[in-house]
């Protein structure tokens, strides 16, 4: 039973993360479609769209499969069969619902980017267009969360990360063919050719909706079989299962609203603090796409790997088995600092050839991907100790982490945006999410009784070791600069290449010799040293 939920935990990360790798990587070709223009159009319909979207869904799969799992373990098949069937209804409404407030709310949202009415009216009217696009993806993927939720209770990941594997490769190949043949061949206009690449949502969404069903097919007889063995004893009404589903979800809207909230604040401030000019709007480009989209590299591959840990910690919790909780939390803590720390501090030193190779050799892109690139260890930690409040029982103070951070983040971003231009809206994001992950850590500490004495000498090593990975990466880098151009894309290329590798591999070397990477990752390691015949 334990290895088929792991096997299951670690499917859907695996999932999560190859999902999140694609969608990262398009950027490069749409930003070479559509410019820097058309990636911030498309940026300012994502955010509203995003927070729509996880006040739908946020929590919902998680809700759905513990409700459905907590009544099979009990042999209750019909209560979560009565849960699926009157949510399937649910979530078309209200997805639907969502929709149109969405739709019809565009030239509002759009408005309330500019501080003067008397600023040109086609960017509010270009706005519009581009959230009416996206918005009809809300009337699917509510419905097609309530499915994952479904599968992922009877223990079977498979279909969930399938089907977010389809919806992203769908959504991806619809934006950039559907871009390209309205820019290059029909010569349409830009927000036309955005306009088509945020209906890509919808069309992905179809495709993730279409990859469930057929696994609803195939599954059937197995689903029915099960009912045939339900109990019977309980009759739940649907008041107190969706009482049961909301509390349940509640924390994870909360958490899943947290970063296109601080995104929706910059794309309501920033140009009352830079006005609406060219350089604005290529500026706004830069801070909440181009290099945010880099920047959460390495927070996906480290949050999939310690959020798989989580599980883990609600079980040890729940079981008072002192010694396996705190074993877990330093594991979670660790691997995350692990993967997160040396990935953004490499980004950040090497963000003139990063943001070459991804976009185009921009003085103020290189500039603010330098100064964001850190902060992708706090996105990291604060999805990780919000997660483990859901684990310890204590996600109602997700909503007063998300509250501080926003406010510290509203009241300071104009100032600091005037202070120091782009980077003052980086800043105040970083202060936010502290000020967030501080009251989080607190909570840990207190209502886990968890101390952090362990964590912090590890974590101390652990940036000794980033710090000689950068000092070697350095060294190479300056080296390459003498003869190759981080101007040029191919010769970017060439750096990034040889300037990570040689950071990795000393990385890598340090946390073999020292055993770091045993202690954090157990047998997997030795097993992939003697597939490499490495010896240490």
């Amino acid at each position: 039973m334990q290895s088929k939920l792991l096997r299951g935990t670690f499917i859907l990360t695996v999932g999560m993360i190859i999902s999140k790798i694609l969608g990262l990587f398009y950027v490069i070709p749409f930003y070479h479609i559509v410019g820097a223009s058309g990636t911030a159009l498309y940026q300012y319909s994502y955010v509203p769209y995003t927070i729509f979207i996880s006040i739908a869904t946020a929590g919902v799969p998680l809700a759905v499969s513990k409700f459905v799992s907590k009544y099979n373990s009990i042999g209750e098949y019909a209560v979560g069969r009565k849960l699926f069937k009157s949510g399937a209804l649910i979530m078309l409404l209200t997805g639907f619902v969502s929709f149109l407030i969405l739709y019809f709310s565009a030239p509002f949202f759009a408005d309330m980017m500019f501080s003067s009415k008397d600023q040109v009216k086609t960017n509010v009217n270009d706005i519009t267009t581009v959230i009416r696009s996206v918005s009809f993806a809300l009337i699917v993927v509510p419905f097609m969360s309530l499915n994952r939720g479904y599968f992922q209770g009877h223990e079977s990941m498979g279909p969930s990360a399938a089907s977010q594997l389809v919806e992203q490769i769908v959504r991806i190949i619809f934006t950039l063919v559907g871009a390209y043949v309205v820019v290059k061949f029909l010569k349409g206009s830009i927000v036309s050719a955005v306009s088509v690449a945020t209906f890509a949502a919808f069309i992905g969404a179809i495709g993730g909706l279409i990859t469930l069903f057929w696994y609803q097919y195939k599954r059937k007889p197995y689903m029915d079989e099960l009912l045939k063995q339900d109990k019977g004893t309980m009759d739940i009404s649907l008041k107190e299962i969706y009482k049961e589903i909301i509390l349940y979800a509640a924390p994870f809207v909360f958490v899943g609203i947290n970063n296109p909230l601080f995104q929706a604040i910059d794309q309501f401030t920033f140009f009352r603090a830079m006005g609406d000019t060219s350089f604005a709007r290529n500026a706004f480009s830069i801070l909440n796409f181009e290099s945010q989209k880099i920047v959460i590299i390495p927070v996906s591959l480290a949050t999939g790997f310690s959020l798989a840990l989580v599980p883990s910690i609600t079980k040890a919790f729940v079981e008072f088995n002192r010694k396996a909780l705190d074993r877990q939390l330093d594991q979670a803590f660790q691997i995350l600092l692990y993967l997160t720390l040396p990935a953004s501090l490499g980004i950040s030193l090497l963000a003139e050839p990063i943001y070459t190779v991804f976009y185009e050799h921009s003085t103020l892109g290189i500039d603010v991907l330098r100064v964001y690139a850190p902060v992708g260890i706090l996105f990291a930690l604060y999805l990780v100790t919000a997660a483990i409040l859901q684990g310890i029982n204590e996600q109602r103070f997700t909503v007063l982490t998300l509250l501080v951070g926003l406010l510290i983040k509203l009241a300071l971003n104009i100032p600091l945006i005037k202070m120091l231009g782009t980077q003052g809206a980086v800043l105040a994001t970083a202060l936010g999410y502290m000020a967030a992950i501080s009251i989080n850590l607190f909570v840990i500490r207190k209502f886990a009784d968890y101390n952090f004495r362990f964590v912090f000498r590890r974590s101390a090593l652990i940036v000794i070791f980033s710090g000689l990975m950068w000092l070697g990466t350095e060294i190479v880098y300056k080296f390459l600069l003498l003869f190759l151009s981080p101007a040029s894309k191919l010769q970017g290329l060439i750096i990034i290449f040889i300037s990570a590798g040689v950071g990795a591999v000393i990385y890598f070397y340090l946390g073999m010799k020292s055993g770091l990477i045993n202690k954090l990752f157990g047998d997997r390691v030795d097993r992939l040293k003697q597939k490499l015949r490495l010896r240490f």
